[in-house]
């Protein structure tokens, strides 16, 4: 079957939604977490993460544009103290963490709501999730809203990582496997991963080589 541009357009919207969510593949599922100036907590399933840069080390994400009227609790909240976290999801966990992107009223706190369990840091404003297997912390490097279709590119510095040791091999790279990391498909599914295959650093003279 094949969708020409036209067609796309015209699909009905929860069908068009789940059809271009699902077709880029399979993505991270990560928990933010947020606090505002009063310490008032919130937290939101995201599944748009991406690697920017290792020197200095950044993550970006897309926020996309609420329904008008609707409060951007991530986004207002990252904008207005500068700092977040990103929390590896599970599928121990994955159930509550897609009830997080149900729309609760402000004052309602989605650790509340769900069951996750906040953690605090000294020094950071912003809540980690305990339940979580990789915990990043996050300063806010840019923002930039996208004239595209209105979502908001959001650019974070890591401050720190926390994890089990055991999860980080000799050579720097995390065991995602180990750490139990769900990915998403679309909107609404989550998935494990199992083992895949590793391969040496590319060269133009060199065959592919496989490594642990």
């Amino acid at each position: 079957k094949s969708w020409d541009k036209e067609t796309i357009d015209g699909l009905a919207k929860r069908y068009r939604v789940n059809l271009i969510n699902s077709i880029a593949g399979f993505k991270p599922a990560a928990l933010i977490g947020t606090a505002d100036a009063s310490g008032h907590s919130n937290l939101g399933i995201f599944s748009s993460v991406f690697h920017v840069g290792a020197s200095p080390a950044l993550l970006g994400m897309i926020i996309r544009p609420n329904p008008e009227g609707a409060d951007r609790h991530t986004l207002d909240n990252i904008l207005e103290t500068g700092v977040y976290t990103l929390n590896h999801v599970t599928l121990g966990i994955a159930s509550k963490a897609h009830q997080t992107s149900a729309r609760y009223p402000r004052d309602v706190s989605e650790f509340d709501a769900t069951g996750l369990t906040p953690s605090w840091r000294e020094d950071f404003a912003a809540p980690f999730v305990v339940e979580s297997p990789i915990q990043i912390a996050l300063h806010l490097a840019e923002h930039q809203p996208l004239k595209v279709n209105g979502t908001h590119l959001v650019v974070g510095a890591i401050q720190a990582i926390h994890c089990d040791e055991s999860l980080v091999r000799e050579d720097g790279n995390v065991n995602l496997i180990e750490a139990h990391s769900a990915v998403t498909g679309g909107l609404d599914s989550y998935h494990s991963v199992t083992a895949g295959l590793r391969f040496a650093y590319a060269k133009p003279d060199q065959p592919p080589r496989q490594i642990d």
